[in-house]
């Protein structure tokens, strides 16, 4: 049995995180190994979902690179297409399954999802701006998921690239480096013009054999989803990496409880293919339901074994869902409730945006507010979206790399519902914190800024009354509003319309000194009366 088990497992390549505080050139980093431009087609330039992609490395050097590079052929990587997945077994090539995930703080649940599927780490730091906030986080999820790890010293060709400065930040953060007090590898790279790069390959492979992965062929395939969202054509799809087994045509996938025929696979380059092994990553379309991104998956020979899984899984789902749903209740019915309705391309955006709104409730300065969202979901803005929030006041509705149906827009634009459009998720929060400002309950408060006594009272006419006093505190000031004060309550209010000082009109009487003054006020003020001078200030 034993025997049997070591011929049915084979190595399998690596899959591969990339992991690092924004800007620090993951995806640079990436795109020179595959050549390809994720970078300049992201939003802000900015990786927002985590993307997978499969690189097949030569084991050693072709007689004839010179002239390939005289032809523009990639020196690194080339992306593994068709032709070379035909000669997958063909030992003198490796391949690297590689995940890109977002470095923006925001999407550090993705992060921690890509440094759980994956089998090794590699952590980006910039030789020109150092060890960030992210830099810190990405590699407190490496240790904590104990992933064997690289670091690569990136943008080394830059004009400000200090990489023993960049190694000394490391340490001060406990990652020590070979030969700086420790035992991680490193490797220093320009991501841009590809410096280093067949040294940060090699150490990947190294590291592989020294971990010696493995997986089988024979089992029906297993793994996790690291992607799920709604084309509109197909249906919803997801991106699935494979960690055992091997998915075919033909086949059923579980994800907890929804499953999806295997009717169309597709590779990482969109090309059709009728089978995919273990460290593949690749994309199934026409799941009965949004898949949850991080779940398990399981593959089934017969349709009805996978139904019985999903609905195995639906029963043990359902008591947590009800009280996650009952914990979501809002205790506290003083607050203003600001609806949201939130659509989104992508089900890691969607936990995003969430985290991000979430951090606005839990502002100090904001106790009487709070953000709700009421209705989230993959895909475009609908007509139905729009008629079920319309009945929701101050409502706010949200597309995150999504459009709004036709419809949509005319119902919403009838109705005098806005939507709001975001591909860059630092510019969405600045909006909503701007939003939450304009929405949220003011709190008057009344500022006293001088007090006098009234000493005389003299003539009346209609709503106005000339009156002598004192300034005990503060200033009386021409055209201030003021609290009639009688026995230290307020009998009604006025507005000073007329203010001498020695005979002689002024705008302001200090404390101490005396004044004439005319006041305009439906009350009529006595001596011994108080007046109040005050401003209304909104909090």
């Amino acid at each position: 049995m034993t025997t049997q088990k070591k011929l049915n497992t084979i190595p399998r390549p690596p899959v591969v995180v990339v992991m690092g505080h924004i800007d620090h050139g993951k995806s640079t980093l990436l795109d020179y190994i595959r050549k390809t431009n994720v970078t300049e087609g992201e939003a802000g330039g900015i990786t927002q979902k985590i993307s997978a992609y499969e690189v097949e490395v030569p084991s050693e050097e072709p007689k004839s690179r010179e002239n390939e590079e005289n032809r523009g052929i990639p020196r690194p990587a080339r992306a593994i297409g068709s032709e070379a997945q035909a000669r997958r077994d063909d030992s003198a090539n490796r391949r690297i399954t590689f995940l890109d995930t977002p470095g923006h703080e925001a999407f550090s649940k993705m992060r921690e999802r890509g440094a759980i599927i994956a089998d090794i780490a590699i952590l980006v730091v910039s030789a020109e701006d150092g060890v960030k906030p992210q830099t810190i986080e990405a590699w407190k999820t490496i240790t904590e998921m104990n992933l064997p790890s690289i670091v690569a010293i990136n943008k080394i060709d830059k004009p400000g690239a200090n990489v023993e400065k960049t190694k000394q930040e490391l340490a001060e953060n406990e990652i020590y480096l070979e030969n700086y007090g420790g035992k991680i590898p490193f490797v220093e790279v320009s991501a841009k013009v590809g410096t280093g790069i067949d040294n940060l390959l090699s150490l990947i492979l190294i590291l592989t054999e020294m971990e010696n992965f493995t997986a089988s062929v024979e089992e029906d395939a297993s793994g996790f989803v690291i992607e799920a969202n709604l084309d509109v054509k197909r249906g919803i799809q997801a991106t699935l990496i494979i960690k055992n087994g091997s998915l075919k045509k033909g086949m059923t996938v579980a994800v907890e409880d929804t499953i999806c025929s295997t009717r169309i696979i597709q590779n990482f380059k969109g090309e059709m293919i009728d089978v995919a092994e273990p460290s593949s990553p690749v994309r199934l379309y026409g799941f009965d339901k949004m898949p949850k991104v991080g779940a398990k998956f399981k593959s089934f020979k017969k349709k009805q074994d996978a139904l019985d899984y999903a609905e195995n899984c639906d029963k043990i789902l359902s008591p947590s869902d009800a009280s996650n749903n009952a914990s979501k209740e809002d205790s506290d019915g003083n607050k203003k409730i600001i609806p949201i309705l939130l659509r989104a391309d992508v089900s890691g955006s969607l936990e995003a945006i969430e985290k991000e709104i979430l951090k606005i409730k839990c502002k100090a300065e904001v106790k009487n507010a709070e953000f709700r969202i009421i209705s989230k979901g993959v895909g475009s803005i609908s007509e139905s979206d729009i008629k079920n929030i319309s009945n929701s006041e101050n409502a706010i509705i949200i597309g995150f790399n999504v459009k709004a149906d036709k419809s949509a827009i005319e119902i919403a634009e009838k109705r005098g519902i806005t939507i709001s459009f975001f591909d860059i998720i630092y510019k969405m929060t600045e909006w909503l914190e701007e939003e939450m400002e304009k929405r949220r309950p003011r709190i008057e408060t009344i500022e006293t800024t001088g007090r006098a006594k009234i000493i005389r009272a003299f003539s009346r006419t209609k709503e106005r009354q000339i009156i002598g006093g004192k300034v005990i505190e503060g200033a009386m000031v021409l055209n201030g509003t003021v609290r009639i004060m009688r026995r230290e309550f307020e009998i009604g209010r006025g507005k000073i319309v007329n203010l001498e000082k020695s005979k002689v009109k002024t705008g302001t009487v200090e404390e101490g000194q005396e004044f004439g003054m005319m006041i305009e006020s439906k009350i009529e003020v006595a001596p011994s009366d108080v007046i109040e001078l005050f401003s209304i200030a909104q909090k």
